[in-house]
């Protein structure tokens, strides 16, 4: 008897990842949906590195982001819209960096899902360059 672990489409990675990262468990969204060989990309300017390659880089890169924020006073994640393997949500912060002091920070998030894992993510956001 062979059982058979069924593949989460867009549509529920999205959903999950939504829900971790309201959770504040981003990290485990990490673990838990990205692909070994993941991308994340970062926009030109910006202090975090500009391209991550690799599920353990993007969690120690996303371990460096959290290590510089001094206090998150509110997140806002939006519902994903999904199309095809692709879904999209906008994340909003109200944070007070280490170095930079408070900031609003709005962030349009893109991703790509294939077989039940996010291979790419890509952030969109203002890096005041």
């Amino acid at each position: 008897m062979s059982t058979q672990v069924e593949t989460m489409n867009a549509q529920e990675v999205a959903n999950r990842l939504v829900q971790l990262c309201r959770e504040g468990k981003d990290m485990d969204a990490i673990n838990e949906l990205y692909d070994d060989n993941s991308i994340s990309i970062e926009p030109e300017g910006s202090p975090m590195t500009g391209k991550t390659v690799g599920k353990k880089a993007v969690l120690e890169s996303t371990n460096r982001w959290y290590s510089s924020v001094e206090q998150l006073h509110s997140v806002h994640i939006s519902d994903p819209i999904v199309s095809g393997n692709f879904f999209a949500c906008t994340m909003n912060f109200d944070i007070t960096f280490k170095d930079q002091g408070r900031n609003a920070m709005d962030e349009l998030c893109v991703y790509e899902v294939k077989d039940g894992k996010i291979v790419t993510a890509q952030f969109f956001y203002n890096t005041g360059k």
